[in-house]
Formats: C-alpha cells, structure tokens, sequence
C-alpha cells in the first residue's frame, strides 16, 4: 500500500486541517512530513474550533495512528498546550502520537535569534512567523542542532547549555538581547512532557506500516509557493512543502508514494511579504477577506486576498505531480456577481503561462467569469450546486488538467462534498 499525500498549492491556509479531519476515517496513519508550529490546521466540529500547529490532525480520531515525522521542527512550550488543549477533549495523545526521533528541536534561543534576523532586515522583511522556524532549520543544516532523540541523553541539557551559548553570542553582536527566562521555564516543562511520548525511527516505522498495508497519509504545512526551492524566494518558509518533501520528511521512497493530493482556494491568500500577482489591494480584497475570515491561525495577521492564480496553481501541480484536486471556502465567492480568474501574466511585455523567476514583475492577465449568487453552505451533494459554481469548477479541471475531487463549503467537517 502506498503513502498518499496532501498538501497545499498556494501560499498556505488551504484548509489542509479541515480536509485532513475530513479524510482521518478513511486511512490508519496520519503522518506530518515538515515545518513547525508556523502551521495553523484549523478543524472544526460539534460547533468548536481547533487549530493545531505541529501535532497532526488525525489526532481527534482515536483509531488512527499520528506521526510527527523527522522534516519537522518541533517547539516543546507549543507543543505542550497542544497537548493540553487536545487533552480538554477527552483525549489521550500519549496513545497514538509517535515521535521521529530525527525531528529538531526549536530552542528558546532560535526564536530570539527569528525576531533578530528580522528586525535586522528592516524594510525588506519576509514577514516572518517569528516562531524560531527559520533558525532551527538554518541550525539543522549546519549540524549544530538538538534533535528529539537527545531529550533521553543524560547530557541533553549540556548540548542545550553549548548551543545557548552559542546563540547568544549571536545575538550580541546582532545588538539584541531580550529577557527570555519565562519561555525557557516553559520549554524545560515542554522537555519533560515529551519524555512521556515515544520516540521512533520514523523511516522504519511508516515503511513497516506500508508493508503492512496500512493506509497512510502524508500532511503538509504551508504551501507549494512557499517551498524554500520551488517558492518566491526568499519570501519563502524554511522547508520543502512538495510532495518530494514527504520522501525525505518521513523516510519514504519515490515509488512508494500514491496519490498526490492538492488543495486550493476557490480564490488565493497569503500572508506577510512577498509578490502575489492577483492580489485585490481594494474593496474586493476587503470583501473576500472579511467573509472568508482570512486572518492568520497562527499570527492572527490579516492575510492579503485576491483572485485564483491559474499559472501558479499550475506550477504547482506540475512540481508536485498532483493526481487530484480539492477546492475550498468556495462559499466565500456566494455574494459575487463576477468572479475574476488569472489566466496568464504579462512579464517584460510578453504574455506568459509560466511562472517567471521573479514574480513581482507579473502583472496578471484576468477572464471574467459569472457568479452564483446563492448560499452553498446547506449543500451536501454535487447535484444541487448552482450551475455557475460548476461552471467554474469545471473551468479550472479543464484547464489544469487535473480532477476536483472534494470541494468544501464551510469549516465544518459536514461542509464537504465528495466528487469521486
């Protein structure tokens, strides 16, 4: 049985949580492959919201198996009030979330040294989360990380001790110094919760679950356009969010990856810094952005919003190798009595389909399509759509030549429509 994965196309907040909720019955492993507690899956039932940062979100499902897989970067004090908030609900993480033993570990230290970087940038700011990501991965790369593997050393709070150290070194002669005595209490408390967790060789464990035959589901966080390769660099995240990225986050080969699974906006958003060539700097910004309540699960940062992105949504599918399509917050665009769509840009005076190297200088060329008018929020069944939002759906199969497969109507796990 092969690995499936799910994963953003756009800049992030695709509603990858609620889907991933939505899909948990279906497969017996749920599996996050990168990031960190930059990510906000959103899930929401029996009239509560929940938003999860690092922890998978199959974890309210207690059948099903939840790995944190070696490609993600894991903050101890987050990671605890995760644990705390899930534990309110009546359940028990401890018995079906594993633990990569090669996943790194978020430093107090990383986060002062985020908020450096960033205040050091000045004007050019990426608009980063401030979450430490960024550092932790930089850290990874140049060998000098903890991993969750050294919490059960007996010398772990040494190696801490050593890396601190370090990093304040840094961060005096990036001239900032700030009082984080508090949060270190906190992350020693996080230490010691993950104690009570197993750790696992994640590579081995998720191949014997394939041998097995289990079903297994591959999470990403953020979204294709955020890749650290494939995205607008540098206003980027610090990992790679493509489907090869399950590969290497998880300990998967190539060949045992199944369907790719993509989701997108029935519009696009993204927050902090960086080039969006769709992006409505008007009231059809303000619109979409106060009925698609398009403010950050993790920051709570308005995100900017504008129309659907063809040529990058295309880019991604492409790079990810995407073999079906779930669109969502397609009520948000109800009220609309035109619906505008970016078919191709206009880069250095020539009309293009491709996603240029820089895409800041892409101006967007639109088509116009006509709106449904109508409230989908009730609707349980493809039938029952109006014939303009099929229209519109139908546009974007064609054009992308990719199948939608779910198409989800509200944040609620009974607001989805399966296809297929």
């Amino acid at each position: 049985m092969k690995a499936d994965i799910l994963l953003g196309l756009q800049w992030g907040d695709e509603g990858k949580g609620k889907i991933v909720d939505v899909l948990t019955p279906s497969y017996d492993v749920i599996a996050r492959f990168q990031g960190g507690p930059n990510a906000g899956h959103s899930l929401e039932f029996n009239n509560i919201k929940h938003v999860l940062h690092t922890i998978p979100s199959g974890i309210f499902h207690p059948d099903a198996i939840n790995i944190i897989g070696n490609g993600v970067v894991l903050d101890p004090v987050i990671f605890k009030k995760e644990i705390e908030a899930i534990k309110k609900h009546g359940i028990n993480p401890v018995e079906n979330l594993l633990i990569s033993n090669k996943a790194h570990i978020i430093l107090p230290t990383h986060r002062q040294l985020d908020a450096a970087y960033e205040h050091a940038k000045g004007t050019g700011k990426i608009g980063s989360t401030l979450k430490g990501i960024g550092p932790a991965y930089t850290d990874k790369i140049a060998r000098n990380g903890l991993r969750t593997g050294d919490i059960l050393s007996d010398i772990f709070y040494d190696k801490y001790a050593f890396y601190k150290a370090k990093h304040l070194d840094l961060l005096k002669h990036l001239n900032y110094i700030q009082d984080f005595s508090e949060y270190e209490k906190e992350w020693i408390e996080g230490i010691e919760l993950l104690k009570q967790f197993k750790f696992i060789s994640c590579s081995y464990v998720v191949n014997k679950f394939i041998n097995e035959k289990k079903k297994i589901l591959a999470e990403g966080a953020q979204g294709t356009m955020l890749d650290i390769d494939f995205g607008t660099y540098p206003f980027v995240t610090s990992s790679n969010t493509v489907s090869a990225g399950a590969c290497t986050g998880l300990g998967i080969s190539p060949n045992n990856m199944g369907e790719i699974i993509g989701i997108f906006k029935a519009y696009c958003t993204r927050v902090g810094s960086g080039p969006f060539p769709s992006e409505q700097l008007n009231q059809t910004g303000e619109i979409l952005r106060k009925i698609g309540n398009e403010y950050g699960s993790t920051t709570g940062r308005p995100r900017r919003c504008g129309w659907l992105d063809i040529p990058a949504l295309k880019y991604s599918i492409m790079i990810n190798g995407v073999t079906q399509l779930i669109i969502t917050k397609a009520d948000v665009l109800n009220s609309f009595e035109k619906i505008k769509v970016c078919t191709s840009y206009l880069v250095n005076g020539v009309e293009t389909e491709e996603v240029p190297y820089d895409l800041s200088l892409a101006t967007p060329i639109y088509s116009e399509f006509d709106g449904w008018n109508e409230d989908i929020s009730n609707i349980r069944t493809y039938s029952e759509l109006p014939q303009k939002l099929k229209d519109y759906i139908q546009f974007i199969e064609s054009t992308v030549n990719v199948p939608v497969t779910i198409i989800s109507t509200g944040p609620n796990r009974l607001d989805t429509i399966f296809l297929r």
